[in-house]
């Protein structure tokens, strides 16, 4: 298998009645790609996959799969395979039959559909367990097969509905690492939907950040987590502290801005006008103790807590206008002289580990 296709979705929306799930997105998933659609529960993901798949019409907008227009083709005719969440295995069919089913309502000849199933299962190393009903197989066995049927009609492009949510989480890390490996091996366009953070991050070339039916922003893994687009994938990836206030001027590259009921604190980006609303992010994993050398690039505040995580520490604190600010110290650093909850202490951080987000017309 080596066939892939590129996916083009073009002001797409899925509108419920009174609902848009999903609002006028556009969106290029290159062929042979992992890309994940990542987002909270409700966020339009899922609407977007089942378009794509062809199991929800669009309400506005074209899809397009290498250079056909897929908008109103039925699922059977578009080159795609979906593998659901439940996995749906049919409990009363040996494996062979399961993986074959699409086979066979093809019209495919028994022997051939049933050598083209056995190879599939070799390919998920379950063929061992051929003659077993799913009944007999643990999470991560069921998962292979699905993948098998989903794959036994050579598809352009996989659709995964969050397939790892029902594994532990051990189970999940491994299968997370097959996944990545399946679509190398393979080279064909992987759309997974997931709502977790991590597992976009270790599977996906192209992350696809939504909210309220919106892209937040679509980009490679280290751009989501370096450089967020907006507030909402700031605080959602859980890698920056989002602080907001109002621009009260601009130096070389360096916006200025108030903090309500608060300082003044300053970030990396475009000059504001004055009053504008500024939401800026700053790194977690960059935020030091200690006084800041440079004014604007960091605070005193009140520590509320202490994680300890082994090879890091987390504090949270409260600052004037600043509530629940994150520092995520390395734990050499923080024992050398560490804190409790109730101290003051000093923070700051580098120009470049600020940043001013960009907002999204709603």
């Amino acid at each position: 298998m080596s066939k892939a296709a590129e996916i083009d979705l073009a002001s797409v929306s899925k509108i419920y009645g009174a609902t848009t799930a999903v609002d006028a997105i556009s969106l290029k998933i290159p062929a042979g790609s992992y890309c994940c659609l990542l987002g909270p529960s409700g966020c339009g993901k899922t609407s977007t996959l089942r378009m794509i798949a062809g199991h929800e019409s669009v309400s506005i907008g074209d899809i397009r799969l290498g250079q056909s227009v897929v908008t109103n083709l039925p699922p059977a005719q578009r080159d795609t395979s979906m593998m659901f969440q439940s996995y749906a295995l049919f409990p009363h069919l040996d494996l062979v039959d399961n993986v074959a089913f699409s086979l066979k309502m093809a019209g495919v000849p028994a022997e051939q559909r049933r050598a083209r199933a056995l190879d599939m299962l070799k390919l998920m190393q379950m063929d061992a367990y051929a003659t077993r009903r799913p009944a007999q197989l643990s999470g991560g066995q069921q998962q292979r097969v699905a993948l098998a049927r989903a794959l036994i009609t050579d598809p352009e492009a996989l659709l995964l509905d969050e397939p790892l949510s029902a594994l532990d989480p051990f189970l999940k890390i491994r299968m997370r690492a097959e996944l990545k490996k399946l679509q190398k091996s393979l080279g064909i366009t992987f759309v997974h939907v997931t709502h977790s953070q991590e597992e976009a991050m270790a599977l996906a070339d192209l992350i696809v950040v939504m909210n309220a039916g919106r892209i937040e922003q679509a980009a490679t893994p280290r751009e989501v987590f370096e450089r967020p687009a907006t507030a909402f994938v700031a605080r959602f990836m859980g890698d920056h502290n989002v602080v907001s206030g109002k621009a009260t001027g601009a130096a070389v590259g360096l916006v200025t801005f108030e903090i309500v009921g608060g300082g003044s604190l300053s970030a990396s980006g475009e000059p504001r006008a004055a009053g504008a609303v500024v939401d800026i992010g700053i790194r977690t994993d960059h935020v030091r103790l200690g006084e800041s050398p440079a004014k604007g690039l960091g605070f005193t505040g009140l520590v509320t807590n202490v994680e300890y995580r082994g090879a890091s520490v987390k504090l949270s604190i409260d600052g004037v206008g600043i509530e629940d600010f994150t520092a995520i110290v390395d734990d050499k650093s923080f024992f050398k002289t560490p804190v409790s909850v109730g101290d003051a202490v000093p923070l700051h951080w580098d120009a470049e580990d600020a940043i001013v987000l960009g907002q999204l017309d709603r």
